[in-house]
């Protein structure tokens, strides 16, 4: 569903992300974890077409994300880490745009419209401006916008910050809905308890490059996955350490 092959991007003279390798399956909620800066956003930005990329080939559902980003981008939604949304458009307004966009019929626009905002609660305040609404009610209009389409794959970056214990439920339903019809999920959080429950498989990432992944029993064995990422923090950090004392 996505392959990542090699993936470089550079800024300057730093390596973002340094020949960053995954495969994610049809059926998988695959969890992406490192530290703020670690190179998380840029993979999924890049992965997604926001970003172009130095070296290396990203592919969605067999479509070259650089050869074919048209048909590459039909086959996905992304969802940042800050919606920014059109704030003069009220709710409804925004996600009959969305739906414009794909294409999406009046009847299925409609039935999807009221089945996504009243999962999330945020039916009753579509005729209002963007403008006005809260972070969370921004975060669940996003996701509703995202799942319009039907995607195959589902790219998200912290998409449980700002949601309510309800909303955070409700999303967690829809990620493995999709993986159950044969789509996947490619996320990334800091709140590791969700994602050692929550994901099939997971990677690690520090300073851009790929310390870790597999599934959850590979990459945590007896241990919960707080302490595995600590412990991979700490060694890294070590390693990097002495190699500066030696350099």
């Amino acid at each position: 569903m996505l392959k990542i092959e090699h993936l470089t991007k550079i800024y300057g003279e730093k390596k973002a992300v340094d020949d960053l390798s995954l495969h994610i399956l049809p059926g998988e909620i695959y969890g992406f974890i490192g530290h703020n800066g670690a190179g998380k956003t840029t993979t999924l930005k890049a992965a997604c077409g926001i970003l172009q990329f130095d070296k290396g080939e990203i592919f969605i559902n067999g479509l070259s994300i650089k050869q074919s980003p048209i048909e590459a981008k039909r086959e996905l939604a992304y969802l940042p880490d800050n919606p920014d949304l059109y704030e003069y458009m009220t709710g409804i307004q925004f996600l009959k745009f969305v739906a414009d966009i794909y294409g999406i019929g009046s009847e299925e626009r409609t039935e999807k419209i009221e089945k996504y905002t009243k999962s999330f609660g945020i039916n009753d305040d579509l005729a209002m401006p963007i403008s006005s609404y809260s972070h969370g009610m921004k975060q669940k209009l996003a996701i509703s916008a995202a799942w319009m389409h039907d995607p195959n794959l589902i790219m998200m970056d912290e998409p449980f910050v700002g949601l309510d214990p309800v909303a955070s439920h409700t999303l967690k339903q829809m990620m493995r809905q999709v993986c159950d019809r044969g789509g996947a999920i490619f996320f990334s959080t800091h709140v590791l308890d969700v994602a050692e429950k929550l994901c099939d498989k997971i990677a690690v990432i520090k300073n851009g490059k790929l310390i870790r992944s597999g599934t959850m029993d590979e990459v945590t064995g007896d241990s919960s996955l707080e302490t595995v990422f600590l412990e991979l923090e700490e060694n890294k950090g070590s390693q990097e350490t002495k190699e500066g004392d030696v350099k």
